[in-house]
């Protein structure tokens, strides 16, 4: 069996396990007041090119999501993303029951854009009754978006001046940023994200560590008694530091960003090969996420050898279905899997 269902499917790439372990017998302070989250601060502030900034730990994007979030707005605001966000379709409601209302609005392959966002703000302060309805406060992007694609520099820049003419902060989630960073045809870079962005977050679970992400902002401000908040909503890990070591490692000898290039490479020769026996794409996304349109007959066939997702529910003759490559995939798993769809 070849596995391509997600990029958390293996444990740590083996340079962050083995920094685990060399760390293991060390006896170090609790909820990351080490010096192994200290080194990771800085490197991760580096390379973002922030120089005031802050940075905090988290285990997993569900998680993170809601504690930031939260955090952002006040108790009735809500947050706008498009209707594909994950926070929208597959968090099981995280942010509502924090209280918070999410606003969906189309999307764009993914992706919103800065004049829709506009627009629904204009119309909602141009309501009389705008007091009793749910304020756009924030606005949530992913980079890469829940199909796999991103955002040009113009579109990011659209999203971002229309959040600072309103005042508004703008979060993006970046569960799979190193695949992002490495898209095919990308434009963006850390430094773009962290210079248009008030908060996001760098993916380490999807992008080699074991766990973690790591919330970036260049305004603590918005972020105010952050660590308090991590701790009620019960994401303060007590071995802190075992974030820390892996996050220091993914950002030093270009880890992060190996994984990326791998993965994404991986991904462009298995669409290389779909295309080639003439499936059809379901959205052409430039980075580790694939998805093509399959007559169930091959899907149920190709499962024989093979996992990966039905993306969404099953048509009656064809559906689409998402393939994810990561750190752990080798050419010898992409050429089984193009070798199996037969000709």
């Amino acid at each position: 069996m070849i596995y391509f269902d997600s990029d958390y499917m293996v444990g740590a790439h083996p340079e962050v396990l083995e920094r685990l372990v060399e760390t293991n017998g060390l006896h170090t302070v609790g909820y990351g007041f080490d010096e192994f989250t200290a080194e990771a601060k800085r490197k991760v502030l580096e390379a973002c090119g922030i120089e005031n900034g802050d940075v905090f730990f988290l285990v997993g994007g569900t998680q993170t999501n809601a504690v930031v979030i939260d955090r952002l707005l006040d108790h009735n605001d809500g947050v706008v993303a498009a209707d594909t966000a994950h926070i929208n379709v597959h968090e099981a409601g995280a942010i509502e029951a924090n209280g918070h209302k999410v606003i969906t609005l189309p999307n764009h392959d993914g992706k919103l854009r800065g004049e829709d966002i506009e627009k629904y703000i204009n119309d909602f302060y141009r309501d009389e009754t705008n007091h009793y309805m749910v304020r756009p406060a924030m606005v949530y992007i992913s980079y890469p978006t829940e199909l796999g694609t991103v955002y040009s520099r113009e579109e990011l820049q659209g999203v971002s001046d229309v959040c600072r003419k309103w005042n508004i902060p703008l979060y993006l989630d970046g569960a799979r940023l190193a695949y992002g960073l490495a898209a095919e045809g990308g434009e963006l870079g850390l430094k773009d994200i962290a210079a248009m962005c008030d908060v996001f977050y760098i993916g380490g679970t999807k992008c080699g560590a074991l766990f973690g992400e790591a919330v970036v902002t260049r305004r603590p401000e918005l972020l105010p008694r952050f660590v308090s908040l991590m701790k009620l909503r019960g994401a303060t890990l007590a071995k802190g530091r075992l974030l820390g070591v892996q996050f220091a490692t993914l950002f030093s000898n270009g880890l992060y960003e190996r994984i990326g290039a791998h993965a994404v490479k991986l991904a462009m020769r298995m669409k290389e090969g779909f295309v080639e026996k003439g499936y059809k794409l379901f959205i052409d996304s430039p980075t580790n996420q694939q998805f093509y349109v399959m007559p169930n007959e091959k899907i149920d066939m190709l499962k024989m050898v093979a996992s990966f997702e039905q993306w969404g529910p099953r048509g009656e003759k064809e559906t689409p279905v998402r393939f994810v490559t990561d750190w752990a995939t080798t050419e010898e798993d992409v050429t089984a899997l193009i070798a199996a769809l037969g000709d």
